[in-house]
C-alpha cells in the first residue's frame, strides 16, 4: 500500500488525518467523477493568486450546476488553516468539491449536499538540473472529452495521456487535436516565435490555466510579445522555444520533443531567452501576488 502524506485534511466541516478520511461509496465524485477541483500554490506560507483560483473554481462549479458550498472568505480561512498544519513553507493545496451523495442516476439529483475535501502538502519544486537543461516531452493526439475548459475530477483521459510520456521517461505529453495544439496532460503549453510568446486561444478544448493571465502580465512587464491564437502542429515542431506552465511547474522549458531537440542555432536543445526572462519575472511575482 502506498503511503499517504502525514497531514491533516478537511472533509465536510471537520479536520482529520488524511489517512483516516472516508466518504460514502455513493458519493457522485466516486461513482461518476461528478465534481471539480483546484490546486493553489503556496510560497513562503502565503497563497499565490488566491482570488484567481477561487474565480475559476466558482466558474467551474457553475458549469456543473453545483452551488459553491463555501463563501470566498470561508475558502480563504480554510486554505490558511491547511497551510498552518504543514511545516513546509512551499506547499500545494488541493481543493475538491463533488455533487455529493445520492442514489446512482446519471441525471443531476435535487437536494444533494456537496462534498468538500481539501488538504495541503509540501511542494516538490523542479530541480536546478531540470531548470538548467529543460525537459523532454512527447506529442500525442488529444483523445480526451471535449469540455477541457472544466477542471473536472474526471481525469482518466489526462491520466492516459500523461502515461504516454511517462512510459518514454519524459516530463509531459503535449496534445494536438485536428492538427492544432491544445495543452499538456497537466500543463498549459506555449511556443516562442520571433521573440513572442504564443498560446492556444481560449476554448472548450482546454483549461484556462491561472498562468495564462499571469504570463500575459509578465510578458507586458518584460516587453515580450504575447498572443493567443491557433498554433498548428507544424508551428509547434518548428518553434524557437516551447514552454510549459502549471501550478507545480510554474514555467518550464521544453528542450526535446519526440526525442528531437527544440530550437535553432546556438539554442538548439537548450532553454531559451524568453523562458529565462519569464522565469525570473515569475519569481519576482511570487511575493507581490501572494496573500
Amino acid at each position: 500500500m502506498l503511503a499517504l502524506p502525514d497531514v491533516r485534511c478537511y472533509l465536510n466541516g471537520a479536520f482529520q488525518p488524511l489517512a483516516e478520511a472516508k466518504i460514502s461509496v455513493m458519493d457522485r465524485g466516486f461513482i461518476f467523477g461528478d465534481g471539480v477541483y483546484e490546486v493553489l500554490p503556496v510560497y513562503e506560507r502565503r497563497l499565490f493568486r488566491f482570488d484567481s483560483h477561487m474565480e475559476r473554481l466558482e466558474r467551474n462549479l457553475a458549469k456543473l450546476r453545483i452551488t459553491s458550498p463555501l463563501l470566498r472568505a470561508q475558502w480563504l480561512e480554510l486554505a490558511r488553516e491547511l497551510v498552518r498544519g504543514v511545516a513546509a513553507d512551499e506547499q500545494l493545496i488541493y481543493l475538491q468539491v463533488t455533487r455529493g451523495v445520492a442514489p446512482r442516476n446519471h441525471a443531476m439529483p435535487e437536494g444533494a449536499v456537496p462534498t468538500v475535501f481539501a488538504y495541503s502538502m509540501a511542494s516538490k519544486p523542479m530541480s536546478a538540473e531540470e531548470r538548467h537543461r529543460g525537459v523532454a516531452c512527447i506529442s500525442a493526439r488529444d483523445f480526451r472529452w471535449q469540455r477541457g475548459d472544466i477542471k473536472s475530477i474526471s481525469l482518466l483521459g489526462n491520466v492516459l495521456a500523461r502515461q504516454i510520456s511517462a512510459d518514454e521517461g519524459a516530463a509531459e505529453t503535449i496534445l494536438l487535436r485536428d492538427g492544432f495544439l491544445t495543452e499538456g496532460a497537466s500543463s498549459n503549453v506555449w511556443i516562442v516565435k520571433e521573440g513572442a510568446l504564443l498560446g492556444p486561444p481560449r476554448s472548450e478544448d482546454l483549461l484556462e490555466g491561472i498562468r495564462v493571465e499571469l504570463l500575459r502580465e509578465l510578458c507586458e512587464e518584460c516587453g515580450i510579445g504575447y498572443n493567443l491564437r491557433p498554433i498548428s502542429e507544424a508551428e509547434l515542431f518548428a518553434a524557437d522555444e516551447i514552454i510549459l506552465s502549471s501550478a507545480g511547474k510554474e514555467v518550464l522549458a521544453v528542450t526535446r520533443l519526440d526525442h528531437q531537440p527544440v530550437g535553432h542555432g546556438a539554442l538548439h536543445g537548450k532553454p531559451g531567452p524568453v523562458y529565462a526572462r519569464l522565469y525570473e519575472a515569475y519569481q519576482r511575482a511570487k511575493p507581490l501576488q501572494s496573500i
